[in-house]
């Protein structure tokens, strides 16, 4: 079982912060973890995850829109191998305002 997909893509495209319009790396219960990369200008989300609830490693892409600010997950996905749902909420606080 690897974890590294997208960090390979980061890699081979030299990808910076600036280039990224979500990024995020999340630990889940049960050793389950999920990464998610969007970058500028790409309607498409790289996602990878070890699902909590069954292990299975899976690397994939999915459609990514904008969570509207009433929603309490900023995406979900599901596993292949075992059909749960995995749902990311979202951080709670958002950017900080500078200070004049």
């Amino acid at each position: 079982m690897s974890f590294g997909k997208i960090s390979s893509i980061i890699q081979e495209r030299n990808v910076k912060m600036a280039d990224c319009a979500y990024h995020t790396l999340r630990e889940l219960e049960n050793g389950g973890k999920i990464r998610a990369l969007v970058l500028k200008g790409e309607s498409k989300a790289h996602i990878e995850f070890i699902c909590p609830k069954c292990g299975n490693y899976e690397y994939k892409t999915q459609d990514w829109g904008k969570a509207s600010k009433a929603a309490k997950y900023r995406f979900e996905t599901k596993c292949s191998k075992c059909g749960g749902d995995i749902k990311i909420e979202k951080l709670k606080g958002g950017k900080k305002k500078k200070k004049e």
